[in-house]
């Protein structure tokens, strides 16, 4: 979720970089930097923190070269907010990363999955490195390929990389000229008059020209002050048309969505890849390695205990499905409001996990410190590095869902339950419960969520709009599934009621009996989970007798499963993959309803009456 920012013209490019940082911030940082070019020298400023660090950073002569940055009336340059990935967040690991010579910047979004590799190789032919980032290996890269022509440079390096990124490079040779490449993380140019801009959104450069090329993935773009060059990955050129953005400032913000839910329910395939790829380096092996708890220790946890609140315990209601298959290690629930007051019964080898997609959830932290004061080993989950619950965990995994502007949680819901995922994995792994072969089945299908999450959103959307329609008056909407269903119910159900304020309620289907069953008439909405599943049979039986009491039913069952629609009045699908990794599919569906349904009654998605983003008091 880092911002890049490029510039070649004929103006002085310092302050419309920083400016043009300024308008990515909502997308989340946590350091950032520039790069300048400027009478054949290279000059960086970088800076942990958020832009007024940089600011002060480029104002503060710090070397004989720092004047040529706070005075600069350099006409190219490169700038970017990093969202730590690989490496901690510190000055060095912040972008721009250059080769050993300094003769080459360069800055990048996502992540490269060799990098270990081509780290290896590069150490090997002799290169030093600076940073613990995968980013300045791409410099390198280009340095080894360079031969007087920093295009075919830059299509070299792009041929050694696997993943998904986007990067844009400048050469101390070439005062006129940027190359960028994108493999699946954005990268847009903007058109102006003997100027031009690479950028990973438009809104970094709107204020100075809506004249707008898309670059495509596996394409590379050459940019000067008199012109754009797009090729693909081999050198053939390729026509791009150029287009004009009308939208307004605050529209491009959300990436011309109509709303900040509507445009991160779209950014989930990215914030899932981001979070689960460079953590599955091997075909049949998860790297948790930035984590304290080591194998040895995973293999001895007694019990496992997730704690969290909202949203964030339901992501933890799927996971402890998959742990407890996976891994064969019994997993216990609390809310953590209720955790902290029941005097809990903690043991040393118990494994405490705190869910909290800001890392500042008040009745959370409340609960995992008193897990870790009773001995507990805690592992926090969060979304926000230098949070407090990222200081007051002994672990921590990072989700990398990029800043989230809706109050009610898309991304950072699909992007937990992904690294639970990864989390159930790890253990499974080292506490020998799974097969090299049936890991590798697992860690195949979890690289095929990012896919199959944009396949879902593309083939739903314009059937879950008619059904908002034809519902969005009603007075109750009842959720039903079972067994890894549940959580998603309960989280559709969550959504309802914070965006649309339908009272809504989610029931395991097998409870439905001892008493919802009365709630049910011809103008109840009842949403089954209904996908593949051990109990897949149970629920369609449920559905059934639903059905014999005149509600609607809208199912979301699994691509090819014909009984799902013998049961169901509209049935809505995703498609196939594990059982146990559909939930991340299922809700994507249950998001736009209640997105399309709050909508259709005129409501405000982004900010909902009575509340917040984040709840940091009891």
């Amino acid at each position: 979720m880092c911002g890049i920012v490029g510039y070649v013209g004929r103006r002085p490019c310092r302050d419309l970089l920083i400016a043009g940082l300024e308008k990515l911030e909502y997308r989340g940082y946590d350091s950032a930097g520039l790069s300048l070019l400027d009478h054949g020298r290279i000059d960086s400023v970088r800076a942990v923190g958020n832009l007024s660090n940089l600011r002060a950073a480029v104002a503060e002569p710090r070397d004989e070269g720092a004047v040529a940055v706070a005075e600069a009336e350099a006409t190219i340059g490169l700038a970017h907010t990093r969202w730590a990935t690989h490496g901690r967040v510190t000055e060095e690991n912040a972008h721009p990363h250059s080769d050993e010579d300094g003769q080459i910047n360069i800055v990048l979004n996502g992540i490269v999955e060799n990098h270990s590799e081509l780290r290896r190789e590069l150490l090997a032919d002799g290169h030093e490195f600076s940073s613990e980032t995968d980013a300045e290996i791409v410099a390198h890269l280009i340095e080894r390929h360079y031969d007087g022509d920093l295009t075919a440079a830059v299509r070299g390096a792009f041929a050694d990389l696997r993943g998904h990124y986007a990067f844009v490079a400048m050469h101390v040779d070439h005062p006129e000229l940027l190359v960028g490449a994108r493999q699946e993380c954005p990268l847009v140019i903007g058109v102006g008059e003997g100027e031009a801009f690479l950028a990973s959104a438009i809104p970094a450069f709107l204020r100075e020209t809506r004249t707008v090329m898309q670059i495509e993935n596996g394409e590379i773009v050459t940019i000067t002050p008199d012109g754009v060059e797009v090729t693909d990955a081999e050198g053939a050129p390729r026509e791009r048309e150029i287009e004009e953005v009308t939208w307004d400032e605050e529209a491009a913000e959300r990436g011309g969505y109509p709303t900040f839910m509507m445009k991160e329910i779209h950014e989930q395939p990215d914030s899932v890849a981001e979070t689960i790829t460079d953590r599955l380096p091997e075909v049949d092996e998860v790297d948790l390695s930035e984590l304290t708890l080591t194998p040895e220790q995973a293999a001895k946890v007694r019990r496992v205990v997730v704690v969290a609140c909202g949203t964030s315990y339901h992501a933890g209601l799927v996971g402890r499905y998959a742990i407890e298959t996976w891994a064969r290690v019994p997993v216990e629930m609390d809310v953590a409001s209720e955790y902290r007051y029941r005097d809990p019964v903690i043991g040393t080898d118990d494994l405490v996990i705190g869910i909290t997609q800001s890392g500042e959830t008040a009745d959370t932290l409340a609960a995992m410190r008193l897990a870790r004061e009773r001995g507990a080993h805690v592992l926090a989950i969060t979304n926000v590095m230098g949070s407090q619950a990222t200081r007051d965990a002994d672990s921590v995994l990072f989700t990398r869902a990029g800043l989230e502007i809706g109050v009610a949680a898309t991304k950072t819901f699909t992007s937990q339950v992904a690294a639970i995922y990864l989390l159930g994995l790890w253990l499974a792994q080292a506490r020998d419960h799974l097969g090299r072969e049936r890991i590798a089945e697992l860690i195949t299908e979890l690289k095929a969520l990012p896919r199959k999450i944009e396949e879902t959103i593309e083939s739903s959307d314009k059937q879950v709009q008619a059904i908002a329609r034809s519902h969005a008056e009603g007075r109750f909407f009842l959720y039903l599934g079972r067994h890894i269903g549940l959580p998603v119910c309960l989280e559709g159900a969550l959504k309802m009621k914070e965006i649309s304020y339908i009272p809504s309620d989610a029931y395991a289907a097998g409870e439905m009996k001892h008493g919802p069953i009365a709630l049910l008439d011809e103008t109840t909405p009842v949403v089954c989970v209904a996908t593949d599943s051990p109990v897949l049979d149970k629920v369609l039986s449920n559905m059934a007798e639903v059905r014999a009491r005149g509600a609607d039913v809208i199912a979301i069952g699994t691509e090819g499963s014909r009984e799902v629609a013998e049961e169901a009045d509209q049935s809505l699908y995703v498609p196939r993959t594990d059982w146990i990794l559909q939930p991340i599919l299922a809700v994507i569906p249950l998001q736009l309803l209640a997105y399309y349904t709050a909508r259709q009654l005129g409501l405000n998605v982004d900010q909902p009456r009575n509340l917040a983003k984040t709840v940091t008091v009891e």
